[in-house]
Parts: C-alpha cells; sequence; structure tokens
C-alpha cells in the first residue's frame, strides 16, 4: 500500500489498529515482510526523526505478532492486508542501556546458542534448516553510556552480520544516520528502508487522530476537549502544524491542556512545528522566559541511565545555568510538567544495592529514591542542541555530581553518582582525570564504566583505567557485587605493578577475602605447591634434606577439594623456615632447576620437569635447590583451618570448622594449579601468571610483609577533585 491507500481503507470501513490509529502503509509492508510474501523484502530497515512514531509503530505492529495479544486485537475488523498471520512470536531482543556484547548475549540465549561472538552466533544461525525472526527495536537506545555512541556499535557488531545471514529474516529501528549504513550492506533486493519522514509513509489521518484521542484525555471545562466540531478543528490545525511528528503533536496537546489561555486554531503561530517551538510557546503561555525552561530541563536532557534522582536536580540545574535556580525550580513544575515522566527506581538499581556489600556503615541515599527523566529523548536532543557549550555544562555537572559525593566517600554516594559520573566527565572530555580512584572502581557498575572507558582512546587512558580496562570483562561476567569487586581490583592492580593501589582498597571499609602478597607473569605453569625450605646450617648446608616434592600430584585438580598445607612451625630458638612455593614450569624457563625423578631417574619424560622456587610471602624468586623444598606434613595437612576446591575458571576457600565459603575468586583465565598452604597463603597459577593471596579470614594470621612499592608505570593523577580514597 501507498499513502494515497490509507483514504481507501478508511473508505472500506475497516477499523485502525487501536494503539497505533492508522499508519496501514507501514503495517502492510510490515506484515507482508512478516509472512515472507513474494517480492517482499528480508530485511526492512525503519527509521525516521525522532518523535516520528518509530517505537509506537513497531510495539502496535508486535502486539499483531505476539499470540498473547493478537487475542486482545479486534483483527477481524482491522484490513487483512495489516494483520500479520498467526506463527510463533519472533525475537525481540531489546538494546535499551545495553551494550552490542550484552545485545548478542540476548540472542544466544533465546536460540540456546553455545556461541558469543556475533561471527559464531550467525553461523549457527545459518546452519538452521528454517528461518529464524528477529526483531530490534530501539537502537537509538542502545547502550549504558549515550557519549559513547552504541547504537553504532550495535549496527556494526551485531546488525550487520545479523543481516548478512541468509536464515535470518530481520526488522530493526534505527536512527536516521545509521539506516542507510545498514542497509548498503546488502542487495537492494533483500532489504528495504521505510523512513517514516517521508511523504511515501505519511499518515495524515492517523496524526489527526491521535490529537482527537490526545485532546478527548484533557479536563471536561475545556471546549476543545468535550465539543466534537471544536476538537476536531484543534486536532486539524496540530496535525498540520506538527508536519507528520507525533512527538510535536503530543507536546502540543499537553502543553494546551496545561495552558489553555489563548488558543486559536485559526492562528498557527499558536501551534508548534517542531519540539523545539512546542518547547518555547509553552514557556511563553506561562509567562516565562523560554531559555528559563531550558535550562531547568538541561541536567534531564544530560541524565543517564534510568533517570535523574529528584534531590540532583536542583544542583545540576544550578551548575548548568552557572546561577542560583532554586526559585524557578520551586516555582515552575507547572512549566516544566508536560515534558517530564516519573521513572520511580529502576529495578536493575535496587537488584544493585541488594548486591552492594562494600560499604561499612552510612547511608547509601537509596531510600524513597524517585527518578525524572524527559518525555521523550527527542526532547532532550532538542534542549542539548540549544546549548552553547555542552562540554562545559558536562564539566560544571560533574564537578555538582563530585561535590554532593557525603565526605568523598563512595559508599555513601547516590547510586546515580556512582554508576554515572563517569559517562558525564566521558561527554566533558575529562574522563582520564576521574579513572584514579580506587573507591570508584570497586563502587561503580562495572558495565557502565566499562562502557564509558573503552570510549577513550587507549594512549590516553593511566595505568589505573588501563588495569580496570583488562579485568572489566570479569566485573561484568560475574555480576559480582562491590565488595568482590574491590578484591578483583585489588589483585589486578598487584598484578599490573600498582601496589598503592591495591593497598587503598583495603583502607576503604571493604570486607575483602584477601590481601594479595605477590604476583609474576609466568606462562607456561602447570602445577603450583607450597612447602618450606629448612635452614641451612653453619657450613651452608641445609639441617635437613628431604625428596624433591611431585608438585603436579600436590597441586590440586580442577573440581578437586584439598586441605592447605605447608610445613610445621619452626620451634623456638632454632632458626626459621622459609615459606616458598615451588611452580612446574617448561624446561628452560629462566631460573628453573630441572628435577630428576625417583632414584635420580633423568629419563626424558621427567627429564622435561623443570621447578621454580619462588618466596610465599614476599616478591622474589628463591635461588635453592627444588630437591630441599620440604612439602606439607600430614599434621600441619590436618590442623590447616582452611580447604578449597577450584573448577577451570573459578576457586573456593572454605572453612574446615563449618564449611562456610570465606573467598570466591574467578579468574578470566583457566587455572592451571592451586595450593593453600596452612597460614592461609593462597598460591593460584593462571595462563597469564601466578599470585598468592594472603586469606584475611585465617585466624591467627600471621603479619604479612609491606607490598612491594616500586612506581607504577605511569605517575597517578588526583584526579578532578583528588584521590577519594
Amino acid at each position: 500500500m501507498s499513502a494515497s491507500d490509507e483514504g481507501i481503507a478508511g473508505a472500506s470501513g475497516y477499523a485502525p489498529h487501536p494503539y497505533i490509529g492508522g499508519r496501514s502503509s507501514v503495517l502492510s509492508a510490515l506484515a507482508a515482510w512478516r509472512m515472507r510474501w513474494p517480492g517482499a523484502p528480508r530485511v526492512i530497515v525503519l527509521t525516521g526523526s525522532p518523535g516520528s512514531g518509530r517505537s509506537r509503530l513497531l510495539t502496535g505492529f508486535l502486539m499483531m505478532c505476539d499470540p498473547r495479544f493478537r487475542k486482545r486485537l479486534p483483527l477481524d475488523a482491522m484490513d487483512p492486508a495489516t494483520v500479520p498471520p498467526d506463527l510463533p512470536a519472533p525475537a525481540v531482543p531489546s538494546p535499551e542501556g545495553r551494550t552490542a556484547a550484552q545485545l548478542l548475549s540476548l540472542l544466544a540465549d533465546h536460540f540456546e546458542l553455545g556461541a558469543a561472538r556475533s561471527e559464531d552466533i550467525c553461523t549457527e544461525l545459518a546452519a538452521r534448516e528454517e528461518p529464524v525472526t528477529i526483531v530490534v527495536p530501539d537502537v537509538d537506545r542502545a547502550g549504558p553510556v549515550r557519549a559513547a555512541d552504541e547504537p553504532a556499535r550495535v549496527v556494526r557488531d551485531v546488525l550487520k552480520p545479523l543481516a548478512a545471514t541468509a536464515t535470518v529474516q530481520l526488522l530493526a529501528d534505527v536512527p536516521h544516520g545509521l539506516a542507510a549504513e545498514l542497509a548498503a550492506a546488502l542487495p537492494s533486493g533483500q532489504v528495504r528502508i521505510i523512513d517514516l519522514d517521508a511523504p511515501e509513509w505519511a499518515d495524515p489521518a492517523g496524526l489527526v487522530r491521535h490529537a482527537e484521542a490526545a485532546l478527548t484525555l484533557g479536563p471536561p471545562e475545556l471546549p476543545f476537549c468535550t465539543d466534537p466540531s471544536a476538537r476536531r478543528a484543534l486536532a486539524e490545525a496540530l496535525a498540520e502544524r506538527a508536519d507528520g511528528n507525533r512527538l510535536t503533536l503530543q507536546l502540543a496537546v499537553q502543553s494546551l491542556i496545561m495552558g489553555p489561555e489563548g488558543v486559536d486554531p485559526a492562528d498557527p503561530s499558536m501551534l508548534p512545528g517542531s519540539v523545539g517551538e512546542a518547547l518555547d510557546l509553552h514557556a511563553r503561555r506561562l509567562g516565562a522566559d523560554p531559555q528559563t525552561l531550558r535550562l531547568m530541563l538541561a541536567p534531564l536532557a544530560f541524565a543517564e541511565g534510568a533517570g535523574l534522582p529528584v534531590q540532583l536536580w536542583g544542583a545540576l540545574a544550578d551548575a548548568v545555568a552557572g546561577r542560583d535556580m532554586s526559585r524557578e525550580l520551586d516555582d515552575g513544575m507547572r512549566l516544566a510538567a508536560p515534558f517530564l515522566q516519573p521513572a520511580g527506581s529502576s529495578e536493575r538499581d535496587e537488584a544493585k544495592d541488594e548486591k552492594s556489600d562494600g560499604a561499612t556503615g552510612g547511608d547509601t541515599a537509596d531510600s524513597g529514591r524517585t527518578l525524572l527523566r524527559l518525555l521523550h529523548p527527542g526532547i532532550a536532543e532538542e534542549i542539548r542542541a540549544g546549548l552553547p557549550d555542552v562540554p562545559g555544562a558536562q564539566t560544571r555537572i560533574a564537578m555538582a555530581l563530585l561535590d554532593a559525593v557525603p565526605q568523598q566517600d563512595w559508599s555513601r554516594a547516590d547510586p546515580y553518582i556512582r554508576d554515572h559520573l563517569a559517562a558525564h566527565t566521558l561527554d566533558a572530555g575529562l574522563l582520564p582525570q576521574l579513572l584514579t580512584d580506587p573507591g570508584l572502581f570497586a563502587h561503580a557498575d562495572p558495565v557502565a564504566m566499562r562502557a564509558a572507558i573503552e570510549a577513550v582512546p587507549l594512549d590516553r587512558l593511566g595505568a589505573p583505567a588501563r588495569t580496570y580496562l583488562r579485568t572489566a570483562p570479569l566485573l561484568t561476567r560475574s555480576q559480582a557485587p562491590a565488595g568482590l569487586r574491590a578484591a578483583l581490583l585489588e589483585s589486578a592492580f598487584v598484578e599490573d605493578g600498582l601496589a598503592p593501589y591495591a593497598e587503598a582498597l583495603h583502607r576503604l571499609g571493604f570486607p575483602l577475602p584477601w590481601r594479595t602478597l605477590w604476583s609474576v607473569p609466568l606462562t607456561g605453569v602447570r602445577a603450583v605447591t607450597t612447602g618450606v625450605l629448612p635452614p641451612a646450617g653453619a657450613d651452608g648446608v641445609p639441617a635437613e634434606a628431604a625428596a624433591a616434592p611431585d608438585v603436579a600430584t600436590a597441586a590440586a585438580a580442577p573440581g578437586a577439594e584439598t586441605d592447605g598445607g605447608a610445613g610445621p612451625a619452626p620451634t623456638t630458638g632454632t632458626p626459621a623456615s622459609l615459606p616458598v612455593a615451588a611452580f612446574v614450569v617448561p624446561e628452560g624457563t629462566p631460573g628453573s632447576r630441572t628435577v630428576p625423578g625417583p632414584d635420580g631417574d633423568a629419563s626424558e619424560d621427567r627429564a622435561t620437569e623443570a621447578l621454580l622456587v619462588h618466596d610465599l610471602l614476599r616478591p622474589g624468586y628463591v635461588d635453592a635447590d627444588p630437591a630441599q623444598v620440604r612439602p606439607p606434613s600430614e599434621e600441619a595437612r590436618a590442623a590447616a583451618p582452611f580447604g578449597f576446591s577450584h573448577g577451570p575458571d573459578s576457586l573456593r576457600v572454605w572453612a574446615r570448622a563449618n564449611r562456610e565459603v570465606v573467598a570466591t575468586l574467578v579468574s578470566d583465565t583457566p587455572i592451571t594449579g592451586a595450593a593453600l598452604s596452612p597460614d592461609g597463603v593462597l598460591v593460584v597459577a593462571t595462563e597469564r601468571g601466578v599470585t598468592a593471596r594472603q586469606i584475611l579470614a585465617a585466624p591467627h594470621a600471621p603479619t604479612v610483609p609491606a607490598q612491594r612499592t616500586g612506581a607504577a608505570d605511569s605517575a597517578a593523577s588526583d584526579g578532578l577533585e583528588g584521590h577519594h580514597s
């Protein structure tokens, strides 16, 4: 159907879609796509300007594609050409607030695929005998950070590969700037762009019905809400001025209902022709300066996530305006109301708050949180476009958010500040200066923080930010609460030679399960164990000798459980034995020594086993004969307070007395060996290297030597407002 067919459909007596109120030409094209009508494209790209009604149109179409909703619609009264066939509901992964990687994960889960990368997902979908139907709405709302331009990444990494897969029938709602890019990836016969701004898809009659329906909801004392003829005249005037834009029409109706004085449908100057005019006309009708309204709404135009906490609105409005806006906000709710909607407290925030275990004391400012947001992203775009200096406004917003952190304690900050400060500083061009605070790293939502950091060129990031960036996939995959995030970051900082940042996390009140003692980058480690080197005699020869430890046997196999073990404590008054860790490494590893088998067996098989000896409690290798390392005694094993078990990439330490888990470790690379001393020092080897951690829950734990304090690979900055640890 074409736009001219709208009148034919109405004359035929067909009922309009009850949710959309029109759009018959578009619905007919989508229905043909859904039933795979001969000649219909396999891929449809739906686009249009902000407020053109893409989301509402797609929602109404999906109602007819879902067997549950079809039963509630008057399908028999609607034009048959606009009704899709009764088929199983398509997959509808929502990109709103999600990264491209998260969107791929949704698809993999829906289709029960084992793959995670887009090329692998598409390979599995291409191998299916039956085509699959996927609808991706609201691509313009993708990503947890607006300035990171996640919609472009979704098109590049998700939609293009899907569109190129012959077994995928794809419908995607994308913004104007990305529609042509997506369509260009396919031959013209396989793809069609439906641009709701084009005359071909115009729906003037539906826009008038939309205006009439909205006016009907107004107060009965207004003539243009109750008198059918007056209502029709005003609806036609509003629709003509709005020029097809649903958002402009909606804002105009809400403004007129709230301030009906001086409304004359015959005077086009009193009716808005754009979102910007809707803002300005509303302010003038209420006797206010249009710029004042825009400054009031500016913090909401920059808001990230689900919305802005109402208690932060005033401070951020002051920051954007550069003056006290309290009187305008107190008196201006009637002025701002047509453009606002409450967002409530998001489920995601509430879930994170329940999991946040990082603080000791202090409010989290969550009780009674009310979030506000603008009615439509198109309003936010209009307000941001009207500001002369967006980076400057974002800089002032970031400083105001930092000032709102109680005593610079991130555990007491509003969740909005913790999770979205990085997004504001990214838009201001100041994010690298912020990325020096271990407390913020631990408390912030890792999905949003990772997205913001990834938008910064790597050469502009300091060492702490690079450590966070390599650890972020582990934080997001594990959905770790704040306490575990802090523990994983503590180890990562030590691994990267940033011990002062690791130490700072111990001063922030987190109940960290361990203190990372040292870490060595060493590949090829096949197993580890702990033990002691006996003290040397006066002649330099060890007082005791023991058989070389069989490290491969002593290290726990994945999935196995073991008690900690090392040699017994030395007798008072005698020279102390040296606690050590031994690693099985490939022969030829610098510093290693080949260990012969029993009875001096140096066969080819045994000769390939080499050992490295490392101090257990301090950084540094030990130049010692591995044959002198004494393995744990049976008495030490029996007396050890902790045991552990591990799988391919995770490990748990538990108390032997009650089997309570006291530490959980997850790794982003496979674990190749692990050992636990009776004093609670956990040594773990992965494909990246070997790290030792002192379990802090151990009773009567020995004093841990100070960590290495060498300089980091780049100087630390105090960030925007100093070091918040």
